[in-house]
């Protein structure tokens, strides 16, 4: 074989932090070894993987198209390593997951994966829709768990459970007891939203088409319990997923709201790179995911 792991190990690093130093420090090595390594690699194929720009450096064609390659190789030389240990396969699992996900089902179900497979780690990331996709692009996740629509010719975006988002305000908000909403009253009222970039804004934006340009945006906030919060403080009315708004509905702190004419239904989805090797764990993954939802939605 004309390369080693090694030299793999530090053409990925490099992809992710495009900084010798930074890759580097990652791998344990110093500078100078880093450096050695993806010397001898270009030079043995006589190849250049990376345009120097400074101390940055910036991935060129050659190396965009070797990198889910190299990925791949290392993720199943791993699991090999994981087998020889006697660990068995897929011991690592990234997964990234928007915030109605992250925080009301994947620790859930990252607890089920990690009872299942005692030697199995799972790394869970919790970011907006936006952010979970550019990570999986970046082969920075090995899944992402979205409920945001996108598109994107590198990424396989795969169906995995609906969900409804839900209009709600406070028990003393005038609307509490108005019985179905007009839109009328749905311009009149304050709204507290998540932020432009969240798959929950993109649901709530799609289905007041025609209307939205008219509401009263008070506030774009970017977590969830920070919205039923400012909702419950009769600030204004907001729009979630019923996920999140359940155990409120139960107590009364909080209470839906039935708008006539709208449609807030909504997928959530898994998205994965076109490219990435797809271990065992991500397919336990992804049946954990739909049992789960099955439980909660």
């Amino acid at each position: 074989m004309k390369f080693s792991l090694r030299q793999m190990e530090v053409f990925v690093a490099l992809c992710h932090f495009r900084n010798m130093t930074r890759a580097a420090e990652q791998l344990a090595m110093s500078q100078s070894a880093a450096s050695s390594a993806l010397k001898e690699l270009e030079q043995r194929f006589e190849v250049q993987l990376f345009d120097r720009i400074g101390k940055r450096l910036q991935i060129n064609e050659r190396g965009r198209l070797l990198r889910p390659a190299v990925e791949a190789l290392l993720e199943q030389a791993q699991e090999v390593s994981a087998l020889l240990e006697g660990k068995g396969a897929g011991s690592s699992l990234k997964v990234g997951a928007t915030l109605t996900i992250g925080n009301y089902l994947a620790v859930g179900i990252m607890a089920q994966m990690m009872q299942k497979n005692k030697d199995t780690e799972v790394n869970l990331s919790v970011a907006n829709t936006s952010a979970i996709t550019a990570q999986v692009l970046n082969f920075e996740l090995d899944i992402g768990l979205i409920e945001g629509e996108v598109q994107h010719p590198d990424l396989d975006i795969i169906e995995w459970c609906d969900d409804q988002l839900v209009v709600f305000c406070a028990p003393q908000h005038p609307l509490a007891k108005a019985g179905l909403i007009t839109e009328e009253e749905l311009q009149k009222t304050p709204w507290i939203l998540r932020e432009e970039g969240s798959g929950t804004r993109q649901a709530f934006d799609r289905a007041m088409q025609g209307v939205l340009p008219s509401l009263v945006v008070a506030h774009e906030l970017q977590h969830t319990e920070a919205i039923k919060r400012a909702v419950q403080a009769n600030l204004g009315i907001g729009c979630l997923s019923q996920v999140t708004l359940a155990d409120a509905f139960k107590r009364g702190s909080l209470v839906p709201l039935a708008v006539k004419g709208r449609d807030f239904s909504r997928q959530f989805y898994f998205v994965l790179h076109k490219n990435k090797y797809r271990g065992a764990s991500i397919d336990q993954w992804m049946a954990l995911c739909r049992q789960q939802s099955k439980r909660h939605l």
